[in-house]
């Protein structure tokens, strides 16, 4: 009698030696369709961010967040005992992530061609800041390193102003995703050829990839535009940016040739849609800071934010009020859609997270998942995967191989 999956990875078996974000959402995405994560921790803390803020009687919210789903294998990794154990492990999964700096993953004798020897249908997965080569490779960094050196975070904040950087993990969750995209995509090959590989992705690769605009118009005008962080309004598209409203702030993207004339009737100048110095983008973009005046004006003269959002509305403007964190976790849509989704853990009780983004027709429901204790699985994992005695791990336990925490 065939087993009904209960997600689309079902079966699938991934040793996670990932921490703090990037890594974890690798494995947090295919934890939530359905793979089975071996999430190794180094003896005796685990993954750092166990004790990073919100924290409650030892228990971290970011750890739950990142980590649901998972099981906990804690190890003494400069013990030769772990590394026999994972080496051991390694022809019993399909994938393998890793998120240390360049040459750790190697140092700890667990490389690729180490670890496509003893298993070569393993996919591997190598996630970094800068790269695994070159000449920044070696650099310590993290999500907003990578972004400086791809020119995201010059292009956040005033003119007038020193940069800022977002404060969310922006480049981390999704060089997450792409790494997610790049081991399913060598999974479905390996399906085709019965062939394993090795792909690897960096925070740098990931944010320069983001430049939709930036890169292509400087080079192809040979310099004569110059992309520049504006603030509140984009610096070649416009009307487009955040407005201030009677109450809060609005975001209004009508820079769009075709967006134009629904913007001009929303504001009750209907005729601005055909003249000579606004008729098109290039037009526009001479006029930008007249534009956006001209739109704030509008919304100056509106009674409230919500008649002005009315009013884009009907036109079809394309407009979104600028929630906070607050007003966003209590939005009807976002709680109806799942995108705020409410967990229950252990020890911290319920509370809100982001809610995963993917949707599967075969798959409608959410998989029930509790983020590990510290080397919570240790036994089951060892039992499980290499029939190992009840004997055998109480003495890798008091040798201190294995290791168990209350959180």
């Amino acid at each position: 009698m065939a087993v009904t999956p209960k997600h689309v990875l079902d079966g699938y078996k991934v040793l996670d030696f990932t921490q703090f974000l990037a890594g974890p959402t690798v494995t947090r995405m295919m934890a939530e369709m359905g793979a089975e994560i071996i999430k190794v921790e180094f003896a005796p803390i685990g993954d750092y961010t166990r004790v990073l803020p919100y924290l409650r009687d030892g228990r971290s919210g970011y750890y739950i967040q990142q980590n649901r789903g998972k099981k906990s294998l804690c190890l003494d990794l400069r013990r030769p005992e772990a590394i026999t154990l994972l080496k051991e492990l390694i022809p019993k999964v399909d994938v393998m992530v890793e998120n240390f700096s360049p040459g750790v993953i190697g140092r700890l004798g667990l490389d690729y061609e180490t670890v496509s020897a003893i298993n070569p249908r393993i996919v591997m997965c190598s996630i970094s800041s800068l790269g695994q080569t070159g000449d920044l490779a070696n650099k310590p960094g993290y999500d907003y390193i990578g972004a400086s050196y791809a020119g995201a975070i010059d292009m956040i904040g005033y003119a007038d102003r020193p940069p800022v950087f977002p404060q969310f993990g922006v480049g981390d969750v999704s060089t997450g995703a792409h790494a997610m995209g790049a081991i399913t995509s060598a999974l479905l090959y390996r399906e085709r050829t019965g062939k394993g590989q090795f792909v690897e992705t960096s925070l740098l690769d990931c944010y320069f990839h983001y430049h939709e605009v930036n890169v292509q118009v400087f080079s192809a005008s040979g310099g004569k535009i110059r992309p520049q962080r504006s603030g509140a309004h984009h610096y070649l598209v416009g009307p487009a940016g955040i407005y201030k409203g009677k109450s809060g702030h609005i975001f209004i993207i009508a820079g769009i040739d075709h967006q134009w004339p629904p913007m001009c009737k929303a504001m009750g100048k209907p005729e601005l849609a055909t003249d000579p110095r606004y008729k098109d983008s290039a037009s526009r973009s001479t006029r930008l800071d007249e534009l956006n005046q001209m739109v704030q004006d509008w919304l100056d003269a509106m009674s409230s934010d919500e008649a002005a959002m009315t009013v884009l509305e009907e036109h079809r403007v394309p407009y979104a009020p600028v929630l906070t964190i607050e007003q966003a976790i209590s939005h009807p849509h976002l709680r109806e859609r799942g995108t705020v989704q409410r967990i229950k853990d252990p020890f911290l009780g319920e509370f809100d997270i982001p809610g995963f983004p993917l949707r599967f027709s075969e798959f409608p429901g959410r998989l029930e998942l509790v983020a590990p204790t510290l080397g919570q699985h240790n036994e089951e994992i060892l039992r499980d995967y290499l029939e190992m005695a009840p004997e055998k791990i109480k003495h890798l336990t008091r040798d201190g191989i294995l290791h168990r925490g209350p959180r």
